[in-house]
């Protein structure tokens, strides 16, 4: 088939190079190069970066618009495959498509509909997510489903780690979903079940709150790693909690210890009370500091043994 691809992260990388693999990609929809890293200078997204060592034409966009539009007519492509390009589709834009459009969503829709799923089932703490290969709808993440393939969740994955298993489980499950469009033998069925949403990760919902269950807390760090971070403050400085895990049996708050005291070292960790119980952080970092163990850190730093987190020293 001759496919329109559209994408931008690197999930979506694994579902281009497999389509291009077994389909004709007659150009690649990504967005405009951004600035980024300490000097701002303009860098490609990973779609693009992909796209051009396949040696695919690229077209780059901030928006849909009439320009576009005619591009992509002129260039008369069958099926619209999406994965991860953060805009919305109108009517007039996949009507340029006899064969429709497919899009690849790294969840169990209708669970977790929305821009930040992976995320979403670390911080809502399922047990499983997964891949859905739907048909692309005039509402977000709200199309009929071709495919869907689940994965088990163990409690350990970041978003960063997650992020890779799904985007090869995305990958192959788009392979087969597009070889029955081409075939003629594609079949979709309306999404069932529950409808749940996420928004945005936004650069604060990585600020730790004490107060909250220990498990929260917790399920944060790996749901914001490796972007935007957990993070918290101490003496005024941000200090990244890069890894910190619960500690083994029933832990109980300490009597007198407000949210955020540090307890001190223990077994698991650097322990912190949280609003029901310890937090044991593992793995920090103060700000333009280097990442650390919490052993060499405490060595480094004594003075953060009794202090306050997220408050007055």
């Amino acid at each position: 088939m001759r496919v329109l691809f559209a994408g931008t992260p690197g999930i979506a990388v694994p579902s281009l190079r497999e389509t291009a693999r077994a389909h004709e990609v007659c150009a690649v929809l990504t967005t405009r190069d951004r600035p980024a890293g300490r000097g701002r200078a303009a860098e490609a997204s990973e779609v693009k970066r992909a796209a051009l060592a396949l040696g695919l034409r690229v077209l780059e966009v901030d928006r849909l618009d009439a320009a576009i539009r005619g591009t992509v007519r002129d260039l008369a492509p069958e099926l619209l495959v999406v994965v991860a390009f953060g805009r919305i589709f109108r009517q007039s834009f996949l009507e340029l498509f006899p064969r429709g459009g497919v899009n690849v969503h790294p969840s169990l829709l209708p669970r977790h509909r929305g821009p930040s799923p992976i995320a979403s089932a670390i911080l809502g703490g399922d047990p499983e997510t997964g891949v859905t290969v739907q048909r692309i709808a005039l509402e977000v993440d709200a199309g009929d489903v071709f495919a869907q393939r689940r994965v088990v969740l163990d409690g350990t994955e970041t978003t960063g780690s997650l992020t890779s298993v799904l985007a090869d489980v995305g990958a192959d499950l788009l392979a087969g979903v597009l070889e029955s469009i081409e075939a003629g033998t594609a079949a979709a069925t309306p999404q069932a079940g529950e409808v749940t949403r996420c928004r945005l990760t936004a650069k604060e919902d990585g600020t730790v709150d004490w107060r909250e269950a220990a498990a929260v807390i917790e399920r944060k760090v790996r749901a914001y790693d490796p972007w935007p971070r957990a993070s918290t403050t101490w003496e005024g400085q941000p200090l990244l909690l890069l890894q910190t895990r619960l500690p083994a049996g029933t832990v109980v708050p300490v009597p007198g210890a407000s949210p955020g005291t540090v307890l001190g070292p223990s077994r698991d960790g650097l322990a912190v009370q949280a609003g029901d119980g310890l937090v044991a952080i593992t793995r920090l970092q103060l700000a333009f500091g280097r990442p650390m163990d919490w052993r060499a850190f405490v060595n480094g730093h004594p003075g953060i043994d009794g202090a306050r987190l997220g408050g007055s020293a």
